[in-house]
């Protein structure tokens, strides 16, 4: 491809990733207004909501496989179409089931088209400065749009109520799908049939974890069912494990787990996630709950995160092309932590530049390392299996956020007295558990710079592991 037509292919699956990161965050906005009108339960009414990403989050590894296999460009197009389709269903629904379907399909288009987002970006630019530089900004991106849906979502719900934070979808989409033919379509060429056992148990195996992870905090972490699905969750993963590393055509390379720098990688995305999604969940209740702002004014204030993500995602690549992966993800988590330090010490009387503080050092942080890991990810994975890696990718980062968010609420929760944080407190004490789920936000991304100072190399983040040749991909004769 020529490099103007590579960029414009990187700027359409950059733009869907957009889409992505919004539609996880902006129906949170549109809860009074929708309860209001249809009147679901708040059992209900939490599935609405997390029913996107727990179709996202169980489904997106077997996704990244069928993209693989059948085409990245067909399952990219194909994502955007079921979204599309699943949010008019939202717009228009009647009753809190519908709702709740149309979510978890706009979770399942999400995942078929969010693995095809990365691999395309490794496809169309071989050159690996600029791949570096592109999944730099492709990992600002994903964190940008869900930074974004308070506010996009709080003025579009304010204008036209509910509805709008489904139907914003549609115009957005359709200019995807007439982007499309940019895209190259590229396919595993040496693909073998679909590993149906592999698929099936590593869908039922983070369904049953993120179900699991979203469900803890209001049924309690030692409750009967939770525990089963958490139980449920690690008997399907092993044994996904176990298949993948005896099959003749595992849907993903494990064995690609066992050395080199992918798992660090991996596990550096999942807990950076894991503070990050955390954080954000513990601000916005801060804003609204203690400071007394209205949703979309509780977005407009986190746009400085924005702003550090996507300095850090610049400045990331360039440090590591000349320090090392080591340096720019050990120094991104060691800011993420500092950035919780600043969060712990917020009053009821704070005014916004500590606020500010903290999401200018944590979003630097977050943006320093996740596009050096990623590329660590990446250039691991023979690019035949970019999907896979990119779903590998992705999965991981799902589920730190999921529990980021399950286990700092849970933190929180428990320093109300166990009231939830939904229950009514003085701001006094929301103030002092918010400083409890901040020391335990800050000792995970502690943890984060241990691993990556001890297990990410010390060298340029392409460096490909000597395990494994790295076949070059075929082009599809269609495409």
């Amino acid at each position: 491809m020529s490099g103007r037509r590579a960029w414009a292919a990187v700027a359409v699956v950059c733009a869907a990733l957009f889409l992505l990161g919004l539609d996880f965050t902006v129906l949170n906005v549109a809860v009074p207004g929708l309860r209001a009108d249809l009147g679901p339960t708040l059992a209900e009414t939490q599935w609405i909501v997390d029913g996107y990403a727990l179709a996202l989050g169980g489904c997106v590894l077997a996704a990244g496989a069928l993209g693989d296999r059948y085409g990245r460009r067909r399952a990219f197009a194909a994502g955007l179409v079921i979204c599309a389709l699943a949010s008019v269903a939202g717009a228009t629904g009647d009753g809190p089931a519908r709702l709740v379907a149309a979510r978890c399909a706009m979770g399942l288009g999400a995942a078929l088209f969010m693995p095809a987002t990365l691999s395309t970006v490794v496809h169309v630019l071989p050159d690996r400065d600029d791949r570096r530089r592109a999944i730099g900004i492709w990992a600002a991106v994903a964190g940008v749009g869900a930074l974004f849906g308070p506010v996009a979502g709080g003025w579009l719900v304010e204008q036209y109520g509910w509805q709008a934070a489904f139907w914003l979808n549609v115009p957005v989409v359709a200019a995807l799908l007439a982007a499309v033919p940019v895209l190259p379509e590229s396919r595993d060429p040496g693909a073998r049939p679909l590993d149906r056992p592999g698929a099936l148990l590593s869908c039922t195996g983070l369904l049953a974890l993120v179900w699991a992870l979203i469900e803890a905090p209001g049924h309690g972490w030692t409750s009967p069912e939770v525990l089963a699905a958490f139980t449920a969750a690690a008997l399907l993963l092993a044994g996904f494990t176990r298949w993948q590393l005896r099959c003749a055509a595992p849907m993903v390379p494990v064995r690609l787990l066992r050395g080199g720098p992918v798992w660090p990688a991996t596990l550096c995305l999942a807990l950076m996630s894991f503070a990050m999604f955390g954080a954000m969940f513990l601000l916005t209740l801060y804003l609204q709950q203690v400071r007394g702002l209205s949703a979309w004014q509780a977005g407009q204030r986190m746009v400085p995160l924005s702003l550090g993500l996507a300095v850090g995602a610049v400045l990331g690549p360039v440090l590591a092309r000349r320090l090392g992966a080591r340096t720019p993800a050990a120094g991104g988590l060691l800011l993420i932590a500092a950035g919780f330090v600043q969060l712990g010490r917020l009053g009821p009387d704070s005014a916004d530049l500590p606020v500010l503080a903290f999401e200018g050092v944590s979003g630097l942080g977050a943006g320093l390392l996740a596009p050096v890991a990623t590329e660590l990810v990446m250039s691991a994975v023979p690019p035949a299996m970019a999907g896979v890696g990119s779903a590998l990718n992705d999965a991981t980062r799902q589920v730190g956020s999921t529990l980021g968010v399950a286990v700092l609420g849970s933190v929180l929760a428990t320093a109300l007295g166990g009231g939830g944080t939904g229950a009514p407190v003085s701001p006094a004490a929301f103030t002092e558990g918010l400083a409890d789920a901040s020391w335990a936000g800050g000792a995970v991304a502690l943890l984060g710079v241990l691993l990556a100072w001890l297990r990410l190399p010390g060298r340029g983040p392409g460096a490909v592991p000597a395990s494994g040749a790295r076949p070059a991909l075929v082009p599809d004769p269609d495409g």
